[in-house]
């Protein structure tokens, strides 16, 4: 697809959806001796959402799997809808679209693998990672230059703001 067509599609984003592991982090998961989870959230990835938010776009996130670091950080990034331990994200997706009200040409999705692929071909930008399964990068509207968990939902979230026309305007210095 062409770089104005995914322009296009990006001005009439007004929901992101993120998948979790391989997205937002870069998909290795570090268990301590006593089964303790952690994650590497990227902190760049954190400030495209908290931008992306402040221009009126909301965010997502739903998840194969479940972790209560992936609820901490989403509530300190300020996203109010986290869905996790959706094998089949599908569901979620309906939920969210209807609590929103918003039809698929206004969602965006950022996945990484197979599990991402019944959402990414229903949405109006379908977006892959730097590092997404062959797949997941074929089906995709626009892939990123990052790897998951390294600045990709950046490069998502500027794609969108300067889309829109709002990226200009989040990165001005106060007057």
């Amino acid at each position: 697809m062409n770089k104005q067509a995914i322009r296009e599609r990006a001005a009439r984003i007004r929901l992101v959806i993120l998948d979790v592991d391989g997205v937002l982090t870069d998909g290795s998961l570090y268990l301590g001796d006593d089964g303790q989870e952690f994650k590497a959230f990227n902190a760049r990835d954190g400030h495209g959402m908290v931008l992306l938010q402040e221009t009126g776009v909301r965010l997502a996130v739903i998840s194969g799997r479940s972790s209560n670091l992936v609820r901490i950080r989403m509530a300190n990034l300020g996203v109010a809808h986290v869905y996790q331990g959706y094998r089949d994200k599908a569901p979620a997706y309906d939920e969210l679209k209807q609590i929103l009200e918003l039809p698929d040409d206004a969602c965006a999705y950022v996945g990484d693998d197979v599990i991402d692929l019944p959402v990414m071909r229903r949405v109006g930008l379908a977006i892959a990672v730097g590092d997404a399964h062959p797949l997941v990068r074929q089906h995709a509207h626009w892939c990123t230059g990052a790897p998951g968990g390294r600045g990709a939902v950046r490069e998502v979230c500027e794609l969108i703001m300067d889309a829109q026309g709002t990226w200009d305007t989040m990165v001005e210095p106060p007057r």
